[in-house]
């Protein structure tokens, strides 16, 4: 039972993160030979002030 988890910054939509988990299952269940119903996939916005990239956060700029 392979399981996804998808650590993302917030602000994409219901349908971009329905076709993210389509996608993903697609791709897992693909090279894994996992079934697609055994396939999970977890989505974990964060915040723009809860992540940084050379020291800047998006937020910031």
């Amino acid at each position: 039972m392979p399981i996804v988890t998808v650590k993302m910054l917030e602000g994409r939509t219901d349908e971009q993160k329905r076709a993210l988990c389509e996608r993903v299952t697609e791709a897992v269940a693909e090279t894994t030979g996992a079934p697609a119903q055994n396939v999970s996939v977890i989505i974990e916005e964060m915040s723009k002030n809860h992540y940084s990239i050379a020291g800047k956060r998006p937020s910031d700029q």
